[in-house]
């Protein structure tokens, strides 16, 4: 297949791309730089330049693809709302693109929409469009889609990590590094997933060989890492101690991510493993922060 690969300089499409290569799939990889063309052809990828703010060009060139995996996405989160937003439109634009052909489209979005509500784990067959999240913008896109008879499959994202990124706990060390300590909310029981980013990328490419329109898949190998666990070993690294504090305390420290900072985010993958045979052999996201070195970590995170 010719597939069509958004955001495949970044952090996890970029380890898509060879599984996509070695199951025998052509791969078109979108950047917005000369820099990322070259490292497209470096791994045997043809690149085509497009940016989020141009849906129009980025459908048309998911026109002449047998597939599309759509892992782009603007991480400004002080924009987060709008870029959520623009991942909609996104998303529309090559969803109209693929309209009228059984050509499979797998979008991301992250493991919190699956959040029943009632205090367990997200799970895969939960899908509430109501949800308060601006990210549920994505999945209703692909819902829509989905209804319009696209083949569409999302893949939702825990905190996908190595050693140099973690998701959101990216952001929180960039913002603590100065502060002093790192802040964790009441006794630090609320609890994260988490996942490898090698692992991450071979259920990408195991989902889009074997996913069934409609469903929805978790990258989970962890499903529940305490916050206090992650701020003590973040602390460590930094020479800093981690300290209890309410929310209010907190928002000095970690301002903007001191509104997920008491989340509880921990989530289930018990349905991807059973329908993809999917079974992560990373390290843990413990061992990925341990292993760090603080020293090289960077003190901002790129968009």
């Amino acid at each position: 297949m010719r597939v069509f690969l958004t955001g495949a300089t970044g952090f996890i499409g970029s380890r898509i791309i060879p599984h996509l290569i070695d199951a025998g799939h052509e791969v078109i990889g979108m950047t917005r730089s000369e820099s990322g063309a070259a490292a497209l052809r470096a791994a045997g990828a043809t690149p085509f330049h497009g940016v989020l703010e141009n849906p129009d060009a980025i459908a048309a060139e998911a026109g002449e693809a047998d597939a599309v995996i759509h892992t782009a996405f603007d991480h400004n989160m002080a924009n987060f709302l709008a870029n959520c937003e623009k991942d909609s439109r996104v998303i529309h634009a090559i969803g109209q693109a693929l309209k009228g052909s059984d050509r499979p489209f797998m979008i991301t979005s992250g493991t919190g929409i699956g959040d029943p509500g009632d205090g367990t784990p997200a799970r895969e067959d939960v899908f509430n469009p109501d949800h308060p999240n601006p990210r549920i913008a994505s999945e209703i896109a692909a819902n829509d889609l989905l209804e319009q008879g696209v083949n569409m499959r999302v893949m939702r994202l825990p905190q996908v990590h190595d050693t140099e990124r973690q998701g959101l706990i990216t952001y929180l060390i960039a913002l603590v590094r100065d502060s002093g300590c790192v802040p964790y909310i009441g006794d630090g029981s609320n609890c994260w997933s988490a996942a490898h980013v090698s692992d991450v990328a071979r259920l990408y490419a195991m989902a889009f060989d074997q996913g069934a329109p409609g469903v929805r898949y978790h990258a989970v190998a962890e499903g529940a890492v305490p916050m206090r666990d992650v701020a003590e070993v973040v602390a460590e690294g930094l020479g800093v101690p981690a300290k209890s504090m309410t929310a209010e305390e907190a928002e000095p420290y970690l301002g903007w991510f001191s509104a997920f900072a008491g989340l509880d985010m921990s989530s289930d993958s018990a349905s991807t493993r059973k329908a993809i045979g999917w079974e992560p052999t990373g390290p843990g996201l413990i061992e990925d922060l341990r292993a760090m070195d603080y020293s090289l970590h960077p003190a901002g995170v790129e968009a």
